[in-house]
């Protein structure tokens, strides 16, 4: 089922990428990313010293900070802050800098206008692969790139607008993480919810259209970040 889409989007299209990796000032990386007019800031500091609480002989201790827009953090901003630690971990090297800390710290730009918040935190996402490629002082063995995608009735659509996300029935984000090129994209995360049964087939179309529009993310994150092209 096809749906039109309040200015012309296809199913399948996403909005307007932003991107901007001009540097926050005592950071070693930062970014800001948005599709349309929902959009967020991570910088990333790193490899540093660790307290001796949270130090690990093996390993870097990567840690992820949310800031809402409002500044005040709640219960779901740590939530938050952990979804966007799962997506990312798969695609760090972490063993080659123990004893230190790697530090991302996310703003919020946007308000949540209902339930669902996958576009917010797929922008979220892609802000701090960003912010960790233009630090490139983190290995990394891929690149992530996030999109949500949602229902209306029957009909899956990627990158949800603000209006539409009153609409949905279903949401979720998808992660990938491209180890070689475009054409090597494995889903790293998701949270695919649905407010009635969905079964495996509709959860591989969802990350086959998801997987389609992460290709078109990860060709803007070459545009974005100058000297990286993956």
């Amino acid at each position: 089922m096809e749906l039109t889409r309040r200015g012309g989007r296809r199913a399948t299209e996403l909005r307007t990428l932003n991107i901007n990796v001009n540097g926050l000032a005592r950071v070693d990386g930062s970014a800001r990313f948005g599709f349309g007019d929902t959009v967020a800031l991570s910088s990333v500091s790193g490899p540093i010293e660790v307290r001796l609480a949270a130090e690990n002989p093996s390993l870097s201790t990567f840690e992820v900070l949310l800031r809402p827009l409002s500044n005040v953090p709640t219960t779901q901003s740590k939530s938050l802050a952990a979804t966007v630690r799962s997506a990312l971990i798969p695609s760090l090297i972490l063993s080659q800098n123990p004893r230190t800390l790697i530090q991302l710290v996310i703003q919020a730009l946007s308000p949540t206008r209902s339930k669902f918040q996958d576009g917010l935190v797929s922008a979220m996402i892609n802000a701090s692969t960003l912010a960790l490629l233009n630090a490139g002082s983190i290995p990394m063995k891929g690149v992530v790139c996030a999109v949500a995608v949602g229902r209306i009735k029957s009909a899956l659509i990627v990158d949800p607008s603000d209006d539409e996300e009153t609409l949905l029935d279903a949401s979720g984000c998808f992660a990938f993480s491209f180890g070689n090129g475009l054409d090597d994209a494995r889903c790293v995360w998701t949270n695919w919810s649905s407010s009635r049964t969905f079964n495996e087939a509709e959860l591989t179309k969802c990350k086959l259209i998801a997987s389609a529009a992460a290709k078109n993310g990860l060709a803007a994150y070459s545009e974005g970040v100058p000297g990286r092209h993956h």
